[in-house]
């Protein structure tokens, strides 16, 4: 046998798991114990070694080691661990005990390697590839007829006579099986030849009863008595590409190891396995059911619903009885959640949505020590977030801030300059009926892909003042567009970035004076403006800003009618898209705004200019109040007239009706000329029309649209809006009774 002068030297148990299952975690536990190991290796890059010394100085879990290449960081990848997972038990235990502990797997430096040194040099951050994707502990529960590999453990292995050791022998025999039904990937011959690779070293060193901690489907391969030979290892690794590796612990999240957060060995309920795996470490099986009911009722109670305590007893019998029936030995999270609804929900699966997010899947970050290293970027931006009480949270939380107060203000800057590094911790949110500036919502909610996104931000520069700035700066030097600089000119200074500001409106004032598209122009209007707006509440220094607004406003309005000649009809979508942001953004400010009523007026009144265009103009002079309502009814009278082409007519009235019906219902002039073209339009031409007309009246709110089809419906009734005769005297003695009631004086 190829490795049998190993097994005269050590005693190797390898411990083949299901990676995140507290019933594989628990009985890790007892195989450490009964072997009394003297070296623990578990699954994981070698470069996850350096990390080990961490734990027990307050490293808690759920945490992930994280590898990621020094120069080139978003190649990364995240060995994430909780507390039922077995490789932390395996890890804990070792740490307490005292024993050496190794990881072994193929090293982060290989795999994070790129293949194609000609390929994309920047791909997306993942999580290590496994092929217990098709995860074989669950293959053999759902065999067995469970759909819980969890409930499966406990009945068919925990629930044995044998020892610990001996129902992972049992379990290696099983997977030995399912090995040999198919072959096994080249993916998984080189990690596993990494793996024995770190285990013959940890034998040479003298251990003599090693712990093998790694997923199920590995265990038959690293028996040491059915080794290959050294130099068929070494074959398979030979000529891998590497890179540089640097590793650190991340705080993950309980969500982030469940199946829908893309972690490939995940699982459905880490919050249902970190109660299962409390219980039964703490010896209290029995609190299994009636704990988590409990915990039930009190999520239930906290967000403002009824759940009695007679009610969990109630549920506790209830999910009982369906493991009975179901020929179940024990109750599983499926009775569970069905005893939830039926009893303590009242029948309604609305309320499950929060059982399921707050206890199935959970809640819990884990935590980082300080002494853990971090990249400088990573660190400013720790010692920020404790100086604001700002803390990161993985439960979804909104804040709204008053930027008038200094902290508050500091608050939204930290948010908005992350934002910019591409970390996303907070979104903007409704911050309420207000027509001030000084009042923001952010949406907050911490991801721990952000560990990541601050390693490669932190290339930019060591603060997160100093990193902003330099992306901004480099996103102008790149920018092509004016639309682009005029974001950015917005971002820089809500991020209170005033020199990267002071550079970014450079780059703009010298392309506004090079460019001739006048929709680029238009779309600078807006994102300017809004930079005006805030100014005060921001504190800034923005006449710079306010030169290159009136710029760009003028040379808009001098162009714009040319620009509106000749256009086919997704060029004049666009550009009365650019128009109506553009009209939002002087409408903040007011600069140039007579040169730009002038442009439009001239728009207006020209007949050549595409229907959507000419209508969207026509309707924003008239909510201006700079187009009399006679001459509106006269312009969109000549356009649905007779001798006008229906599908001009068609897209004029489009953009004429586009925001609030309020000209139809109040107008009855303009609602019946309307009528009186539908009618009129010729059949063959109408079906081409029809999807058309569709949109127009789609964007209104079905209750005025209901408003517009009955006063449509009553346009032939004189009466139809005729004020009602009333009785003045016979109120007169009302009205003087709430006068009088009122405190005013009333005359007889």
């Amino acid at each position: 046998m190829p490795g049998a002068d190993l097994t005269t030297r050590a005693r190797v148990e390898v411990l083949g798991v299901r990676h995140h299952g507290p019933g594989s975690a628990r009985s890790v536990a007892g195989a450490l114990e009964e072997l009394a190991a003297d070296a623990v290796v578990i699954e994981g890059p070698p470069e996850l070694d350096s990390l080990v010394r961490y734990v027990g100085e307050g490293l808690v879990p759920p945490v992930a080691g994280l590898a990621y290449a020094t120069a080139e960081p978003w190649r990364a990848a995240f060995y994430p661990m909780a507390a039922f997972s077995p490789e932390w038990v395996a890890l804990t235990w070792a740490v307490e005990h005292g024993v050496p502990v190794r990881f072994a797997d193929l090293p982060a430096a290989q795999s994070l390697a790129p293949a194609d040194p000609t390929g994309p040099t920047d791909p997306p951050v993942t999580e290590p590839e496994r092929e217990e994707r098709t995860d074989p502990i669950t293959l053999l529960a759902t065999a067995a007829g469970y759909d819980d590999p969890e409930r499966w453990w406990e009945d068919a292995v925990e629930h044995r006579a044998e020892s610990s050791l001996a129902r992972f022998a049992l379990l290696r025999e099983a997977m030995a099986e399912a090995r040999a039904s198919g072959p096994v990937g080249d993916d998984n011959l080189r990690r596993e030849a990494a793996m024995r690779k770190v285990l013959r070293a940890t034998i040479r060193e003298g251990h003599e009863r090693i712990a093998f901690v790694c997923g199920a489907y590995h265990a038959p391969a690293l028996e040491p008595a059915s080794f290959p030979s050294q130099a068929a290892d070494n074959k398979l690794l030979a000529g891998l590409a590497k890179v540089k590796v640097t590793a650190t612990w991340a705080p993950w999240t309980a969500g982030r190891l469940a199946y829908a957060s893309g972690y490939g060995a995940g699982v459905t309920s880490p919050g249902w396995y970190q109660h299962l795996f409390a219980c039964w470490a703490e010896d209290r099986p029995g609190d299994v059911v009636p704990g988590w009911l409990t915990r039930v009722a009190r999520a239930l109670r906290d967000d403002g619903l009824d759940a009695a305590p007679a009610t969990v007893v109630e549920a506790v019998r209830m999910a009982e009885a369906l493991a009975a029936v179901r020929g179940r030995p024990s109750a599983g999270l499926e009775e569970l959640m069905d005893a939830s609804q039926t009893v303590l929900c009242g029948g309604s699966a609305v309320p499950l949505g929060l059982v399921q997010r707050r206890l199935v899947i959970g809640e819990e970050l884990g935590q980082v020590p300080d002494a853990v290293p971090l990249v400088p970027l990573a660190e400013d931006l720790a010692r920020t977030q404790r100086r604001l009480r700002l803390k990161p949270s993985p439960t979804p939380a909104t804040i709204t801030l008053d930027l008038r107060k200094e902290g508050q203000l500091e608050r939204s800057r930290l948010l908005h300059r992350l934002a910019l590094l591409g970390i996303p911790w907070g979104t903007p949110g409704d911050a309420g009926r207000t027509t001030g500036t000084f009042k923001e919502a952010w949406d907050l909610e911490w991801q721990p892909e952000f560990a990541v996104s601050l390693v490669e931000a932190g290339l930019l520069g060591t603060t997160v003042l100093g990193a902003a700035e330099t992306r901004v700066r480099e996103a102008a030097a790149a920018a092509t567009d004016l639309a682009t600089l005029g974001r950015l000119v917005e971002s820089a200074l809500v991020a209170d970035l005033p020199r990267a500001l002071a550079t970014v409106v450079d780059a703009l004032a010298a392309a506004t004076a090079h460019q001739h598209d006048t929709r680029a122009l238009l779309d600078a209007i807006e994102p300017l403006a809004r930079t005006q707006r805030y100014g005060d509440v921001r504190r800034a220094d923005l006449g710079r800003v306010r030169e290159v607004l009136a710029t760009v406003v003028v040379r808009s309005a001098v162009e714009l009618r040319a620009a509106c000649s000749g256009l086919d009809d997704d060029a004049a979508a666009a550009l009365r898209g650019s128009i109506d942001s553009a009209q939002r953004g002087i409408a903040l400010v007011g600069v140039g705004a007579e040169r730009w009523r002038e442009a439009l007026a001239g728009v207006a009144a020209d007949d050549r200019v595409h229907g959507s265009v000419a209508g969207r103009v026509n309707r924003i002079l008239l909510d201006g109040g700079h187009l009399a309502a006679e001459r509106a009814a006269e312009r969109l009278s000549r356009q649905l007239s007779v001798g006008a082409s229906p599908v001009h007519a068609a897209a004029w009235l489009d953009g004429f009706l586009e925001g609030e019906s309020v000209l139809l219902l109040h107008d009855p002039t303009l609602l019946a000329m309307v009528d009186e073209w539908v009618g009129r339009v010729d059949e063959s031409v109408f079906e081409d029309l029809l999807p058309l007309l569709r949109r127009t009246f789609a964007r209104f709110p079905p209750a005025e649209r209901r408003q517009v089809a009955s006063r449509v419906r009553n346009l032939d009734d004189d009466h139809a809006d005729a004020v009602p005769d009333l009785d003045l005297a016979a109120g007169r003695d009302a009205a003087r009774q709430v006068a009088t009631l009122l405190g005013l004086e009333v005359s007889a």
